[in-house]
């Protein structure tokens, strides 16, 4: 897992990698178990100065379990959104536990659905609102899935699972039924996986 964008070329004048924003100096406003609020004084590449606040979070996995021509969801209440919504299973490590990104995937499919796979296919990372946070989606196709109990955490206390077909799956997107940002991208990296052959789903 990591907190750092992909390196590209460094011949490349628009090498995104290049540091615009020097950190001058950085404070924490407030942190608990899951993330830290940070306060950085910095300065921009003219010279001028400033300030930056953000979510200094650990990266998160998230699982697209896929079998029978669909896929496992959950439906759980988002407390900043004043809504439940669904989405695929996800989540992180707490502050004082970590792991590599594969054991999490596994972890939370287990905690949320009961479902344990026989194969974890490594989709992709993204940046999960990168103008407000440094954390990155490691994101997973799961197969070979074997239901078994589940370990809900507190902060998941109705969460409702449930088994769709892909096309109802779509229709909902469309519904705006499924809002999750992570679990649209999560998606799109499995369609061009797909569109390069690289997953063939039955």
């Amino acid at each position: 897992m990591h907190n750092e964008p992909t390196p590209t070329d460094p011949t490349d004048s628009t090498d995104s990698t290049a540091q615009e924003i020097r950190t001058l100096a950085t404070s924490v406003v407030y942190a608990d178990d899951w993330t830290t609020l940070r306060r950085d004084d910095i300065e921009r590449a003219d010279g001028s100065r400033g300030t930056y606040a953000y979510l200094d979070k650990r990266d998160f996995a998230l699982i697209i379990p896929a079998e029978n021509g669909g896929f496992h969801l959950v439906e759980e209440y988002r407390y900043p959104l004043g809504r439940r919504g669904w989405s695929f299973p996800q989540g992180g490590f707490p502050h004082d536990e970590s792991g590599t990104a594969d054991e999490l995937a596994r972890i939370e499919l287990a905690q949320e659905t009961g479902l344990r796979a026989a194969t974890m296919i490594h989709l992709g990372a993204f940046a999960a609102g990168h103008g407000s946070t440094n954390q990155y989606c490691q994101s997973y196709i799961a197969t070979g899935l074997t239901p078994g109990p589940t370990d809900l955490e507190p902060e998941e206390l109705g969460l409702v699972h449930e088994w769709l077909p892909r096309d109802r799956f779509e229709k909902m997107i469309t519904e705006g039924l499924i809002i999750d940002d992570s679990t649209l991208a999560a998606y799109a990296l499995l369609l061009l996986a797909e569109k390069r052959g690289e997953i063939v789903l039955a």
